[in-house]
């Protein structure tokens, strides 16, 4: 199982995350908050694994052991899709991250694919359909994506301790002891309530004060901005920006293909920034 991760993490697909930040346009308010999509997806994957294996010690009869590896990939590789700057470049040129993750996960060009097959040649597409909340087995799904998973766990806890923004805290260890399976999904002992309520009141927060942030907003505008004119430009000056950026042609031409995506990052697409300087515009 281990030896599964270990290759999946030494993928291309998974490493280009070392390059993409968690946090995009934030890391320009906040400037401890550097770090990148590769560590949430690791951290994601690491809180997954502690859940599957107590689910696995203390519940064998409601948790079945065969969706642990399943639980475990999903949580390694919820994230693999997201592109340079996410959120911004995703409005621009209407691509969406969940999808891009369903087909690098599904696609026969990734060796994410490959590896998932060895597996059995249906696993790819039960990665997939947990990503989507297909997956008939609601404690999966919702362990990867509910109100509390283990994406949120992670980067609640890591963006508030690289932002320096406390707001994020709450007791990890309480909610890992208190969280169960049910026939309907994922529960909580009503012990545990408080460290539910902390989790919820920190998300909150860590929306008003983070993420929403009107200067990281500002900057996103900005950033929206400059690829708006970027691509009403490139029309007219095709020459330029074949020189400067030729990674985004696909993107201009609306012909995007999944090695497209896959080739951007955040400092391809900083490298085009700083070349657009010397534009004539």
């Amino acid at each position: 199982d281990h030896e599964l991760i270990y290759k999946l993490i030494n993928t291309k697909e998974f490493q280009r995350l070392r390059r993409i930040k968690q946090l995009g346009t934030t890391s320009y308010t906040f400037h401890g908050g550097e770090h990148s999509r590769f560590s949430h997806c690791l951290g994601a994957y690491e809180i997954a694994r502690r859940i599957t294996q107590k689910f696995e010690d203390k519940y064998p009869q409601i948790w079945d052991t065969n969706e642990s590896l399943l639980t475990m990939v999903a949580a390694l590789l919820h994230d693999v899709g997201h592109g340079a700057y996410s959120h911004t470049f995703e409005r621009l040129f209407d691509t969406d991250h969940e999808e891009m993750t369903c087909a690098i996960i599904t696609s026969p060009e990734t060796e994410i694919n490959a590896l998932l097959k060895q597996v059995s040649p249906e696993f790819p597409d039960k990665v997939a359909s947990v990503i989507k909340h297909t997956y008939p087995n609601k404690q999966v799904v919702q362990l990867i994506s509910s109100q509390i998973d283990v994406d949120r766990m992670d980067y609640l806890l890591r963006d508030s301790y690289f932002t320096g923004a406390n707001y994020g805290e709450f007791d990890l260890t309480r909610i890992l002891r208190v969280i169960r399976p049910t026939e309907n999904g994922i529960a909580f002992k009503e012990s545990g309530m408080h460290a539910v309520e902390d989790y919820v009141l920190s998300r909150y927060q860590m929306y008003m004060q983070v993420y929403f942030h009107p200067a990281s907003r500002s900057m996103e505008v900005l950033l929206q901005n400059l690829l708006n004119r970027a691509k009403l430009l490139y029309t007219g000056e095709q020459e330029f920006f074949a020189r400067t950026s030729p990674r985004l042609l696909p993107f201009f031409e609306h012909r995007i293909r999944l090695t497209d995506y896959l080739s951007l990052d955040d400092g391809v697409m900083n490298t085009y920034f700083q070349s657009w300087i010397d534009g004539p515009d």
